[in-house]
């Protein structure tokens, strides 16, 4: 049977496919080299470079060279393969993987989400799968300890954060050492080419790149796979070319014993050259971020039997090499390859470097695109490339800002070596972040004993806090580069998140009951206006400040009114069939509703199809079903969920399917017809209010501190997050409101 197209471009685990045939899973095994392989098969570049580059010496009977590649194939398969194909990577989300997939699954079993709006309604999606084995006492235990300390919930994210950043700097690091490393290469053959040419071709080349992005990556994604491909079988066939060539016996270096030979004969700078070793594991992150557009089981494929066996002989190839040519230590990669095919190699290396970059900077776009809909990063404009192929983004501020970023670290450095050294400090956090919250997720989601939990955790942390400690060594050398960038990074996301938290809050304070506003109706000559008005608010319940601040100022409303709530929810995707859900709000004559938009933290909020349309025939649905129950409605069914408005979740099922408004010029055409076959007045009353036109209100709040508040929030609120709110997005934007319809009303909030 061959894979269906669409199942292989949207990925097995978004569809929630169980199973697929061989083809399918091999067919995805051979993409995954493009997009999830790109940056880890590109480490041999500057691995021993950057782990030499130090006061490391290396001795004529090789104790150096051993020690270092024993350490390579130890980390490499005890983290890249146990790790995270044989564990971390069961830890999905849905078919998602990445730190904030690890996140989604603990806040919703053990509610740890600092996010508002978050309500009992919201379990009954079905991506809230929370169905498992009983809480074990430690599951129960934990889950106590967060509840009555919130404190610990805060902590949580901002470890979460410290890891969303350095994936960030991730993206700002890989491409510049993986192009400046492949580029460099050409001075072996051109020996009077200067250094600054070499950083101004990397130059041109990052500008290039960065420059594409606005045209995805789907055009140029089966490139990839076979640029990768070429380049692996390119490194393991030179390798095992070095191995046998230059020294057999390269192979006793696998075993352990030479890790404590090189530590006890090394002392501090072996230690400290650790830091270069580490790089080995960069893009190892990679595989589990990019789980959503792949099958599990095709990761592991592609990973096992072709990407962990070609890097591994790269590395006892160039190992063998340096065993006998101490002199090329720092020219190791391209020492190694045969004078025969030297310039082929070149080519493909730095085509392989390219496309490792282009992995990097599309999971930065993703990373932020989860950031801004959690509100923990600033709006930013999300841009689709590709109508087939979900979740592949470009983000215009992003990517700019990556590219500035990137070519200042290109210029500024200048040396791989020191590169390398940042580089270290930012892979082996990440990594340190997902073995914690795997700790996490094996106790509150697996219900494992804590002794495994404990295990797990000191012997894949104890490993990590190695590289970590010799990373953080480099600090003067480079390292300061991602600690700088991580520190500004989870500062713009904190306060960004702390604003709008306070934002909320001081919403739910300032709301205001529809009582109130119905009885002010007479003082006020409140009137009703033909049409249907959209009232944007972040409140789940109640009616929001902005909306009684409007009617007071202007002592009108709409015939129809709608509270619309648009709220991100703890799942990775929300399924159409669950994306609305449309209650009543007071008596029916007042021809008030509140429709909750969800949507997951990958889902795309700007509307790909009519939304008025769409609304409107929720609506229609809601009030003939409320029609059809009559005075048997019983609001306790409702309670629930928000009591004592009635509810309805907008479901696309056969029995509950009405004609949808984007066939709302035939139904304008026939409205005669759909007067007799309804016979509904309300119906109608919407239908033609809609012709009457919609009116959208949102408010345009202004965030600032208390007199009496401390200097340090003053400082986040006044000026950071004033600042980050005038240059984002705005909401109007974000929601894409039509601006020909649009009524902003301005309000101060004070935190």
């Amino acid at each position: 049977m061959e894979p269906s197209e669409e199942s292989v471009e949207q990925g097995i685990s978004q569809r929630n496919l169980k199973r697929v045939s061989c083809a399918t899973v091999l067919t995805l095994a051979y993409q995954s080299l493009g997009v999830v392989y790109g940056d880890l098969s590109t480490s041999p570049l500057y691995v021993y470079k950057t782990t030499f580059s130090g006061k490391l010496s290396l001795h004529e009977d090789d104790e150096e060279i051993f020690g270092v590649l024993s350490f390579i194939f130890w980390t490499f398969t005890l983290i890249a393969l146990f790790k995270y194909v044989f564990i971390v990577m069961s830890a999905d989300d849905n078919g998602e993987g990445g730190t904030f997939a690890l996140y989604s699954l603990l806040c919703r079993h053990a509610r740890l989400s600092v996010l508002p709006n978050q309500e009992a309604m919201d379990e009954k999606l079905s991506a809230y799968v929370t169905v498992g084995s009983t809480d074990t006492w430690q599951s129960s235990a934990l889950k106590l300890l967060f509840e009555k300390h919130p404190r610990f919930c805060e902590a949580l994210l901002i470890f979460v954060l410290l890891g969303t950043s350095m994936a960030i700097g991730d993206g700002v690091l890989t491409p510049a050492i993986s192009v400046l490393s492949a580029v460099s290469g050409i001075r072996l053959k051109i020996t009077e080419l200067h250094e600054n040419y070499v950083v101004i071709i990397s130059c041109v080349i990052l500008v290039a790149l960065f420059s594409l992005q606005h045209h995805g990556t789907h055009t140029v994604a089966f490139m990839f796979a076979p640029i990768v491909t070429a380049w692996l079988l390119c490194i393991s066939g030179i390798g095992i070319y070095n191995i046998f060539h230059w020294n057999p016996r390269i192979f006793q270096a696998l075993s352990p014993l030479y890790i404590l030979k090189f530590l006890r004969t090394t002392g501090v700078e072996g230690w400290v050259s650790l830091g270069g070793v580490v790089l080995s594991m960069t893009g190892v992150e990679a595989m589990f971020a990019n789980l959503g557009h792949f099958s599990p089981l095709s990761i592991k494929i592609a990973f096992t039997f072709l990407v962990y066996p070609s890097l591994i002989l790269a590395y006892m190839g160039e190992a063998a090499f340096l065993s006998k040519h101490h002199d090329d230590i720092q020219r190791s990669f391209y020492k190694a390859i045969p004078e025969a095919v030297f310039w082929p190699v070149f080519i493909v290396a730095t085509f392989a470097a390219v496309v490792g970059s282009q992995a990097a900077i599309s999971a930065t776009f993703s990373v932020v695109s989860q950031c801004s809909a959690l509100n923990c990063f600033p709006r930013v404009k999300v841009v689709h490339t590709s109508s087939k192929i979900y979740g592949q983004i470009y983000i215009p501020e992003v990517n700019w800002m990556l590219m500035c970023l990137c070519l200042a670290v290109t210029i500024g450095l200048r040396d791989t070596n020191m590169m390398g050294h940042a580089y270290g400090l930012t892979v082996t956090t990440v990594m340190f972040v997902t073995t914690c919250l795997m700790a996490l997720v094996m106790i509150i989601v697996w219900k494992k004993n804590i002794i495994n939990s404990i295990a797990f955790l000191v012997f894949f942390g104890s490993i990590e806090l190695l590289y970590v400690s010799a990373s953080i060594n480099k600090v003067p050398e480079g390292g300061w580069i991602p600690v700088v960038l991580s520190l500004i990074f989870m500062a713009v996301m904190y306060i960004w998140n702390y604003g709008t938290l306070k934002k909320h809050q001081f919403d739910v304070e300032n709301k205001v009951s529809m009582n109130r506003i119905v009885s002010l109706g007479p003082s006020l000559g409140m009137v009703q206006v033909p049409g249907i008005g959209l009232v944007y608010t972040n409140l789940t319940s109640g009616v929001p400040a902005v909306f009684g601040h409007f009617v007071t100022n202007l002592p009108a409303f709409h015939q129809v009114l709608v509270f619309i709530c648009v709220k991100c929810v703890q799942v990775p995707y929300v399924c159409e069939e669950e994306r609305l859900f449309i209650s009543r709000m007071g008596p029916k004559e007042y021809g008030m509703f509140r429709c909750i938009v969800r949507y997951g933290y990958k889902d795309l909020q700007q509307e790909n199809y009519d939304f008025e349309n769409k609304l409107v025939s929720g609506i229609v649905q809601f009030v003939e079903k409320e029609e059809e129950r009559g005075s048997g409605f019983n609001i306790s069914d409702a309670e629930a969920f928000y009591a004592p408005e009635h509810t309805f979740v907008i479901s696309n099922q056969e029995e509950n399917r009405v004609q949808p408004l984007c066939d709302y010029k035939e139904m304008k055409s026939g409205i005669g017809h759909l007067e007799n076959s309804l016979c509904k007045d309300e119906s109608l009353k919407i239908l033609k209010a809609k012709e009457s036109g919609i009116t959208y209100i949102l408010g345009h709040s202004y965030a600032k501190s208390k007199k009496s508040s401390s200097v340090l929030k003053k400082i986040a609120i006044d000026i950071v997050y004033a600042f980050l709110s005038k240059n984002s997005r705005g909401p109007d934007i974000a929601l894409n409101v039509p601006h020909t319809s649009l009524l902003e009303v301005g309000m101060i909030y004070y935190v």
